[in-house]
């Protein structure tokens, strides 16, 4: 399956984004989807991940509250609303996908497909 990702720019602190990456070669529900980011330094870490059907998701704690994942199994494509945004935040943003059967996860080595990533600023 290949994967772009969308929709990451500037944004002041407390402002929101919403991050999109679309799906294709592959069908859209063969996958969990998830968001990775990775932070100037820093290693990669887990964000969010929503199960193919959408009933299951998992968020890691440092964006529960302020994050949310969805998906449109019919338009084959995978959102992060974020809101409340903070400087910390500020990251490379990776969408990727993993066999169904992994239902959610945040461990990156459960997935095998990547996007090229977008960047999100936060800063004044």
């Amino acid at each position: 399956v290949q994967l772009v990702e969308s929709g990451g720019g500037l944004v002041q602190p407390g402002g929101s984004l919403r991050l999109s990456c679309a799906a294709s070669g592959s069908p859209f529900v063969n996958y969990a989807m998830g968001w990775f980011r990775q932070a100037p330094g820093k290693e990669r870490e887990g964000v969010a991940c929503i199960s193919w059907s959408g009933l299951s998701t998992k968020y890691a704690g440092f964006v529960k509250g302020r994050f949310t994942i969805s998906r449109d199994n019919a338009k084959n494509t995978v959102y992060l609303q974020m809101n409340s945004l903070k400087s910390e935040d500020t990251a490379v943003y990776y969408c990727a996908a993993a066999p169904k059967i992994v239902v959610v996860s945040l461990d990156e080595s459960d997935f095998a497909s990547w996007g090229q990533g977008t960047q999100v600023t936060v800063s004044s």
